[in-house]
């Protein structure tokens, strides 16, 4: 059976997969997702360091590294 992207088992077949989401939609079935393995002290600190790089960072480097990855996403042979 496959999995989902956190790992949770899900049906095969489009029919199984519409009954599972009619069971969450009545309330039979839970659909949270307990534990998905990270750290939660952890995830806290890794959103507070993008924003806290953000803010001591000048326009212009954000702009530079905003155009560097841009030019990395849309022209990937140029950089490898």
């Amino acid at each position: 059976m496959p999995t989902g992207p956190k790992g949770q088992r899900r049906p095969a077949d489009v029919i199984g997969n519409a009954v599972r989401v009619m069971r969450i939609a009545t309330g039979e079935e839970d659909d949270t997702v307990i534990d998905d393995g990270k750290n939660a002290a952890a995830k806290e600190l890794g959103s507070k360091g993008g924003k806290k790089r953000a803010e001591n960072m000048t326009p212009e480097r954000r702009a530079e590294i905003a155009k560097k990855a841009a030019e990395k996403r849309w022209h990937p042979s140029k950089h490898k």
